[in-house]
């Protein structure tokens, strides 16, 4: 299967389903994590370094990583990113696409989840116009779920839960890897106790060590019960 899991900065993917990520990853599946912006500026990083944190948060996670480089703080919902998405996922013909949930008090995470929506219906347009043309076949893909990396106060309220136990430890090393942004940052410390907390509650909801939440606006049809956390 082919994945694509969209952020609005680099470590929002990690924060939000890094253990689903290096999971589906074990799986076989191909998966790309694309990055709408370097994450700069910020108090401790800098242009190279956030690109080698990103790269080593990938490795950890046993993934691919690509950056369309938009203006961090200034994303927008244009036809020039719908369509920038919408050759990532016609490149990578993915069949499921992740996006930040759509309520945020970021305003990039609500621009970039917009666009995404956006661009998961032009992938499958052809005789797209210029100046804002596709790369890449046509593909309409079959799933846009949500993960959680908010900037609002809000509890969340998933409509599903993936198990994450025996993975939960890659996700917070994938997050570490940002040293600058969670190790040297002493106020955002505390922002991986949380992330921790989360993860085990949301497991113990299934009776499993660790899960992580996800949203879906479609409904999600089951052949069998095989697959279901019991």
């Amino acid at each position: 299967m082919k994945i694509l899991v969209v952020g609005p900065h680099p470590d929002d993917q990690e924060i939000g389903m890094g253990g689903t990520i290096a999971r589906l990853a074990g799986q076989g599946h191909d998966i790309l994590l694309l990055d709408v912006t370097n994450g700069e500026p910020t108090p401790h990083g800098s242009v190279e370094i956030r690109a080698r944190e990103a790269a080593a948060a990938a490795e950890i996670l046993g993934v691919r990583r690509r950056l369309i480089d938009f203006p961090n703080r200034y994303v927008e919902n244009t036809l020039e990113l719908r369509h920038a998405i919408a050759s990532v996922i016609r490149e990578h013909q993915a069949q499921i696409i992740f996006a930040p949930y759509f309520e945020d008090a970021h305003p990039d995470h609500i621009a970039v989840t917009q666009a995404v929506v956006g661009a998961r219906f032009a992938a499958r347009l052809v005789k797209v116009e210029e100046p804002w043309g596709q790369t890449g076949e046509p593909i309409n893909p079959k799933w846009l779920f949500f993960y959680y990396a908010m900037h609002l106060r809000k509890v969340h309220n998933p409509t599903f839960l993936v198990d994450i136990s025996g993975y939960e430890e890659r996700k917070y090393q994938s997050i570490e890897a940002y040293h600058t942004q969670f190790v040297m940052s002493e106020k955002n410390r505390k922002v991986l106790q949380g992330i921790r907390a989360m993860a085990t509650y949301f497991g113990s909801r299934l009776g499993v060590d660790a899960a992580e939440p996800f949203f879906s606006q479609e409904p999600i049809g089951l052949a069998s019960l095989d697959g279901m956390v019991m």
